[in-house]
């Protein structure tokens, strides 16, 4: 119709959604023919963020089941989008990031001979059980994918010695920042931070795979730990819909007055409370862009990062995994003002909130 081809965006979780719909707004503003196939990895989590973006999904496969194992998922969401393509025919996929949906996705999409653009490409931390089962499912969908938007220099350096061709590969900013600019308004108000009142807040996630069980449970005596030493400290905890994670946080930290356990949060109350807080603390991977961009300083609860561009700026902390190191990297920043202003005005390594331009410029080379 207008020379443009038709093209399927596949997504299933709160964070894929998040980077996604923003560039799917700027391809149909540009005149692309875009589709929208949702997987419902997470299925409330992912609502909230549809409902943020005001964006419909043209087929929602609907898959999440309570306590679904990989194996049932990646099953489902591989013969669920094989429909979807077969339905809608797509000239191009878009997946993002290293989710099951990603890797189901590109699979399908492969097996159907689309070509596949692969959004936030060439993350790595060449070990496969960290972050597990995600660092598997990154690289296995960069075998797959003919066109790669890396985040940055790094991520397409990596893609480049794994024998990426160079003119397939484009590095764009990470469209999380993107999302920041529609998300983070000035007129924000939210009983949290009525209650977090003049003191300092800290905001916590925690849901990897890896660190269930008795490492979580000791990062999070950690934290409680440093919010008990200084009084003029409080934290928010959105909890994850994993039940282990949240009876994780339940037992440690449903009794700490300074903390406050909630559920999940749509986007724009999300990055808010984040513009807002002092510092995040989080074992996830989209906040580790995101909260630089807001100059929060991170402390990542984690042994490995697949964003050590931050690590190298100075915006990440990694504190790894033991109670040990979480409590003195929480402490350092609580407490050494000196370090604490480094990190916040460290420059963010991410892209500027013009990620989705960039691969919308990109395709219309391609």
């Amino acid at each position: 119709m207008n020379g443009k081809k038709r093209l399927m965006a596949v997504f299933g979780t709160r964070p894929e959604a998040i980077k996604l719909c923003p560039l799917v707004h700027e391809l149909r503003r540009r005149g692309w023919p875009v589709t929208v196939c949702v997987t419902a990895q997470h299925r409330q989590m992912l609502d909230q963020v549809l409902d943020a973006f005001r964006l419909r999904p043209d087929a929602d496969l609907d898959l999440m089941r309570p306590e679904q194992d990989l194996a049932g998922l990646t099953a489902a969401a591989l013969e669920g989008v094989s429909g979807a393509l077969a339905r809608f025919s797509p000239e191009m996929v878009l997946v993002q990031g290293d989710t099951v949906t990603a890797f189901a996705g590109a699979l399908a999409a492969f097996y159907a001979h689309i070509p596949v653009g692969h959004v936030e490409a060439g993350l790595r931390t060449y070990d496969m059980e960290r972050p597990w089962p995600e660092e598997f499912a990154r690289r296995a969908v960069s075998l797959i994918s003919g066109y790669h938007f890396a985040p940055t220099a790094a991520a397409r350096n990596n893609l480049l010695a794994e024998g990426a061709a160079p003119e397939r590969v484009f590095v764009t900013g990470n469209t999380a920042i993107d999302a920041l600019r529609t998300t983070v308004r000035e007129d924000y108000v939210n009983p949290i931070l009525d209650w977090a009142g003049s003191r300092r807040l800290l905001l916590v996630t925690a849901h990897r795979r890896e660190s269930r069980g008795a490492p979580m449970e000791g990062m999070l005596r950690a934290i409680r730990r440093a919010l008990e030493e200084r009084p003029d400290t409080a934290a928010v905890f959105p909890l994850h819909m994993n039940g282990l994670a949240r009876e994780a946080a339940e037992r440690v930290l449903a009794d700490c007055p300074q903390v406050r356990l909630t559920g999940p949060m749509d986007p724009v109350d999300f990055h808010n409370i984040m513009a807002r807080c002092y510092l995040a603390v989080t074992d996830s991977g989209g906040i580790q862009e995101e909260a630089p961009a807001l100059g929060k300083p991170v402390v990542v609860m984690r042994d490995a990062t697949e964003r050590p561009e931050g690590v190298a700026a100075g915006t990440l902390l990694l504190a790894g995994t033991s109670e040990q190191g979480v409590y003195r990297a929480v402490s350092t920043l609580l407490d050494d003002q000196a370090a604490y202003g480094a990190m916040a005005r460290a420059e963010n390594p991410y892209g500027d909130g013009h990620a989705c331009e960039r691969i919308a410029d990109a395709l219309e080379r391609i």
